[in-house]
Formats: structure tokens, C-alpha cells, sequence
């Protein structure tokens, strides 16, 4: 009887092995204590494919076109990635909310879907060098455009997106103002167009588009709070693929890649009057 019970022992520890080594990472994780689920730069490259998180509703940032195809300025630089690091591209598409998630459990290699850098996120994931500019900004109706928070009644609703910096800055700093959260930017949009709330706060860059492309709304805050970076972000503590997306973000620096994206995604919306402001080239600011 003891001779099988310590058999059964040593074949149930083999199975948690096994178990842990199929998890994709594991190993990864137990050596960095951060749990998160992640596949090295090596294991990435084996498999001939990576996993990138971008909006599939946030144009002209992340979107799919009317031939399904993922367009935008993240989307532009995802695919400059996969092609320097020799792989294919798998998008997956995420809401503001699970940007974190996302990569804490595996489903994605790498986030680009205009995630603001901050303090509270950089303690659950690693971000990379930025890429972009960013503020928070408000736009309203024409009809009651919103200049300053103080304007805003006990009565009012401003509406934001589950997830965002605009929902954190707002709940810190002025928490008198009622909130009507979204999970997605398109119901976000709809609710301001349908009169849900009488302002949106959003990332600068997401409100001065929509104001630009829908008539009867003016951005009357474009800039709230500090100025912030965009950046691509990596499952904690997955140093290997950090590392490398650095001296990717560095290189394309040098033959000024990100205005060119700029240009071929962002232009149309924005024009030129944008494009230095907003462009972060070599993960250098200024």
C-alpha cells in the first residue's frame, strides 16, 4: 500500500508539472512572483504569431473598416511590429476596461489601444517607451458647451468610459460630478448624441475627433489635468519582450515613424496642426 501511494504521489506531481509548463509562461511567472500569464520574446517568435490588443471601435486610433479589416494609428504600428519581428499579427479586440486583464491572463502579448500611462497601471503591468501625447478633454453640444467643471449642476451627468484616466481623474478630483459610465467608445458616443449626459470626458485626442466629425458639438475643456503619454504596455514582469519593443520604439524613432503614421492615419482627422504635439518619436518627450 505504501508502494502505491508514493507512486501516485510522484505521477500526480508530474501532472501539476506538466500542467504548469502548458500554461504558456508559467515558468515566466513564477520566477517574476507577478502571476500574470505571458509568452516570452523567444516563445513568440517560435510560434510565428503575436497577440496585440487594440479598439475596434475607437477611430482614428483602432477601428474596423467596412471591409473588416483593423485600420488606425495603433493599428498601423502593431502591424510594423509583427513585421520587424518576423511574425503575423492576431488582433484582438478589447474595451478600455480590459486592457489589463487582457495581458495579466495571457489572451494578448501586447497592448496598443491607447493606453494612458499612469502611476496605478504601471504597478499591474509594464509599460514600454511612449509613442503619443496625451490630456484629458470635454466636449459638449453646441448648445451648452462646457468650459470649466464648475459649470456643472447637482443635476448633470457627465458621461465616460469604464477604465479610462477620464473616469479615475474625475472620481479623484472632483467626485460631486455625477457619472454615467460606458463600457465601449461607441456607446459612449451614443449616449452624448441621445442626451445622456451633458458633457463626455475622454482623452483629448478621442473628443477633438468627434467633435470634428460630428457637427453640433464643440470640445469646450481640451486640455484637463497633467499632460500624459500613450505607450504600449507588456504583461508584468515579460522583460525580454519589453526590452525588445524599446529598441524597436528607439530604431523607428530614426526614420521618423511615428509621423508617418501620423500622417497616413491621423491626418484626416486632424489635419496638420496636430501632428507635432501629439507625435512622440524615438520614446523621447520633450
Amino acid at each position: 500500500m505504501k508502494s502505491f501511494k508514493k507512486v501516485l504521489a510522484l505521477v500526480l506531481s508530474a501532472v501539476m508539472m506538466l500542467a504548469l509548463v502548458s500554461c504558456g509562461g508559467g515558468k515566466e511567472s513564477a520566477k517574476t512572483g507577478s502571476g500574470d500569464i505571458f509568452r516570452t520574446l523567444d516563445e513568440i517568435k517560435a510560434s510565428g504569431e503575436i497577440n496585440i490588443g487594440v479598439f475596434s471601435d475607437k477611430n482614428p486610433f483602432g477601428y474596423v473598416d467596412e471591409n473588416g479589416e483593423y485600420q488606425g494609428y495603433d493599428v498601423y504600428f502593431a502591424n510594423r511590429l509583427a513585421e520587424d519581428l518576423g511574425v503575423k499579427v492576431n488582433f484582438v479586440s478589447t474595451e478600455a476596461a480590459n486592457r489589463i486583464e487582457y495581458l495579466q491572463t495571457g489572451k494578448v502579448d501586447v497592448i496598443l489601444a491607447n493606453f494612458t500611462v499612469t502611476p496605478e497601471r504601471a504597478e499591474e503591468v509594464d509599460f514600454a517607451l511612449p509613442y503619443m501625447n496625451v490630456a484629458l478633454g470635454v466636449v459638449s453640444p453646441d448648445s451648452r458647451v462646457i468650459k470649466d467643471l464648475s459649470e456643472l449642476t447637482a443635476d448633470d451627468k457627465v458621461i465616460v468610459i469604464s477604465g479610462t484616466t477620464a473616469e479615475t481623474y474625475l472620481t479623484q478630483n472632483n467626485p460631486e460630478i455625477s457619472l454615467v459610465k460606458f463600457d465601449s467608445y461607441a456607446t459612449a458616443k451614443n449616449a452624448l448624441e441621445n442626451g445622456n449626459g451633458v458633457a463626455w470626458a475622454n482623452d483629448n485626442t478621442e473628443v477633438i475627433a468627434f467633435a470634428l466629425q460630428n457637427p453640433g458639438y464643440t470640445v469646450g475643456i481640451p486640455e484637463l489635468g497633467s499632460h500624459d503619454t500613450i505607450a504600449p504596455a507588456v504583461s508584468k514582469g515579460n522583460e525580454t519582450l519589453l526590452n525588445w519593443i524599446n529598441d524597436e520604439i528607439k530604431a523607428l524613432g530614426e526614420e521618423q515613424f511615428f509621423h508617418k503614421d501620423y500622417e497616413e492615419t491621423l491626418t484626416d482627422t486632424y489635419g496638420a496642426d496636430y501632428e507635432e504635439s501629439l507625435v512622440v518619436e524615438g520614446g523621447v518627450t520633450e
